[in-house]
């Protein structure tokens, strides 16, 4: 961990004005509600006002319009969050696991690693794998042959990448018989994959993961997936097969997106959404059924069912209400 930086050290090297005296000095962030002299926070919305007058910390980070808000030193800028998680990386970086192969892991002769990277205990890395410069694996991280991760890749203990998909066909007894799956995974630069991800590889063409995706703990990504540049996804959210995810999207928590589907750039989908057709047009999505106790939600769920009759019979009012007239 860095030692400690004054004001005028972080706004050299982030940007940002600063208001009061820039040699107030900082060694860690922390919460508005919990952090100590020393520690540096941040104010980004005017219902947490009595937060930030309560709280104890050295110096704050916020917006010009807020600037008022407190004597406390502090480091003006337009995007207080974003500019928060930057000064966090600075006191925190991002890989806290030494570069280099743990005894314990398991790496093909025929892998290729890059420069500086960390492969953590217990991890297994397979024939003609290739990672790039600066990643880190975690613990236990299991990456099948011929798969390929960029620069900068973060996985999380127990993700599983380049697993078969889940690829069948039924014969004539009705019998299940596996498809080959004979693609690989591609994971651009600068992703992060979560604890207990998978990712399937592809069945013919490859599974392909691009820069700068964020995935969150214990998703699941079929065969033959992409998931386009920047865009993030909530933990247990599933993708089926063949699915096409644009870049910027942003996918919430248990949400599901079925196959062979296409979301367009900057498509939102609120957490527990089910997508049943492709997306054209950016925007939020939302389709999760209000929760109610279970008689009410026994009652309304069948109203619903009917709500394609129902909408007949009014048709069938209207006509005659119009011939009647």
């Amino acid at each position: 961990m860095p030692g400690p930086l004054t004001l005028g050290q972080i706004a050299a090297r982030l940007g940002g004005r600063v208001a009061g005296d820039p040699t107030t000095t900082v060694r860690q962030v922390g919460s508005l509600e919990q952090a100590l002299a020393g520690e540096i926070t941040f104010f980004s919305s005017p219902r947490y006002q009595a937060k930030l007058a309560q709280t104890h910390a050295s110096a704050v980070v916020l917006a010009p319009e807020s600037e008022a808000l407190t004597a406390l030193p502090r480091i003006v800028c337009d995007a207080p969050y974003l500019y928060f998680a930057r000064l966090s990386q600075l006191f925190n970086p991002l890989t806290v696991q030494p570069e280099g192969v743990h005894p314990s892991a398991v790496v093909s002769p025929g892998a290729r690693l890059g420069a500086r990277v960390s492969i953590g205990a217990g991890c297994v890395i397979g024939d003609e794998v290739s990672i790039g410069d600066d990643s880190c694996l975690y613990p236990r991280v299991v990456v099948y042959a011929k798969c390929s991760l960029g620069k900068r890749v973060i996985v999380h203990s127990g993700a599983v990448i380049g697993a078969d998909g889940f690829g069948l066909a039924q014969d004539e007894a009705s019998r299940w018989v596996k498809i080959p799956q004979i693609g690989g995974v591609r994971i651009g630069d600068d992703v992060e994959i979560g604890a207990n991800t998978t990712i399937d590889r592809g069945a013919m063409d490859d599974t392909i993961i691009e820069e700068g995706v964020k995935l969150d703990n214990q998703i699941q990504i079929g065969h033959n997936v992409r998931i386009g540049a920047h865009t993030a996804m909530a933990g247990c959210a599933g993708v089926a097969g063949s699915a096409d995810i644009g870049r910027h999207c942003t996918i919430g928590g248990a949400a599901v997106i079925l196959g062979h589907l296409t979301l367009a750039d900057h498509v939102h989908i609120s957490a527990a959404t089910v997508i049943s057709r492709s997306i054209r047009r950016p925007g939020t999505y939302t389709g999760v059924f209000p929760f109610d106790d279970h008689e009410s939600w026994t009652r309304n769920t069948a109203l619903v069912r009917r709500l394609a009759d129902l909408a007949e019979r009014l048709r069938v009012l209207e006509r005659k209400e119009k011939k009647s007239g």
